[in-house]
């Protein structure tokens, strides 16, 4: 959402007012900070390894006074969280229009991803703007029955933020000896909790002792199902480098020094391959299939021996590395913030 701040607040017209759920302070604090962005209310809802049930009860008592003392003209949000089911939810209550920015994405199963799939069907409910990054979300929208004439083929704006922060002159976090192949790990969907979370690990470790070339950065999630079990599992093993949540900048600069990216995560598929890099989606299902399509990423699951196979494939053919290094992303060109604020200023600035 960083691009999209950024580019309604260039218009004066406009009052743009941020709202965090305060959930992760730490991640949330580096996200922000990496675009200079400063939230006007905090709703700090964080509680230790609470319930999706007690989460959306408490998003949902914070926001609801703060959107009735703005009664703002538009609620804006991104993607598939909790958090993003919740602010449709309360908007609609509010009679204050919705706009859904990373629209359409779709899996076909409201179990897979948990609880995602379900958020973004229930805000595409909701919406009375829809912003689609791709041409497949669009159609997902209009198959639903959403209006064509509210939903708007914008591209993705993690591109935007992703080319921004690219541009950096941004160290690693860690040091990497220049001859070692770097392989970025992440792991911390609610799907992944438990025996396939442990089976990511083994194949971790048997990938480390297989290619004494290869070292292996995994900045691991602060939800104690996953970075309890690895640190346990994987802390103090040679070329495995755990990191804490690390912020966008050194994020995006563990993704450029990368040759294969391990992930089960949603922004990632669609990021590392803009950068040239291989992803290797620790999923059985992905609302992001056109990176599949394009066979810049591939969907692996969280077999141990699948992920040995599938990973050791890149790394001992050139040519099927290749093939998945091309830099190809479907999911935008830098422009879609710009496309969003344009739609918003025509709706609500227009005499």
């Amino acid at each position: 959402m960083a691009p999209v701040i950024h580019a309604l607040r260039q218009n004066p017209q406009l009052r743009t007012t941020v709202v965090t759920t305060g959930q992760h302070q730490e991640i949330l604090l580096k996200a922000l900070a990496s675009f200079n962005i400063v939230a006007d209310h905090e709703l700090a809802v964080m509680e230790e390894n609470q319930t999706l049930a007690r989460l959306t009860s408490n998003v949902m008592r914070a926001l609801d006074p703060v959107i009735e003392e703005l009664s703002p003209d538009l609620v804006l949000a991104q993607g598939d969280t909790t958090s993003v089911f919740v602010a449709a939810l309360v908007a609609f209550y509010r009679g204050v229009p919705f706009g859904h920015v990373e629209a359409g994405l779709r899996t076909g199963d409201l179990r897979s991803p948990f609880p995602e799939e379900f958020n973004r069907v229930v805000a595409s409910k909701l919406a009375s703007l829809h912003f689609a990054p791709t041409e497949a979300a669009r159609q997902n929208l209009i198959r639903e029955g959403a209006d064509p004439e509210t939903i708007y083929l914008t591209g993705n704006t993690v591109i935007d933020a992703l080319f921004d922060v690219a541009r950096r002159p941004i160290e690693l976090p860690i040091e990497i000896e220049s001859e070692r192949r770097l392989i970025l790990l992440t792991s911390h969907r609610r799907e992944n909790f438990g025996a396939p979370l442990l089976a990511i690990i083994s194949a971790a470790r048997r990938l480390l002792a297989n290619y004494s070339d290869v070292e292996m950065v995994y900045p691991v999630h602060p939800n104690p199902n996953v970075h309890d079990v690895v640190h346990r599992e994987l802390g103090g093993l040679d070329r495995m480098h755990l990191l804490p949540p690390v912020d966008y900048e050194n994020l995006v600069a563990l993704m450029k020094r990368s040759h294969i990216v391990l992930t089960d995560s949603g922004g990632l598929q669609e990021e590392a391959p803009a950068l040239g890099k291989p992803v290797l989606v620790l999923r059985e299902v992905t609302e992001r299939p056109e990176a599949v399509t394009a066979g810049v990423a591939k969907l692996i699951g969280c077999e141990e021996e699948i992920i040995v196979r599938e990973t050791s494939s890149l790394l001992n053919d050139f040519s099927a590395y290749q093939s998945m290094s091309r830099g190809a992303s479907p999911y935008g060109d830098g422009y879609a913030a710009q496309r969003i604020a344009e739609v918003i200023q025509a709706r609500f600035l227009s005499s």
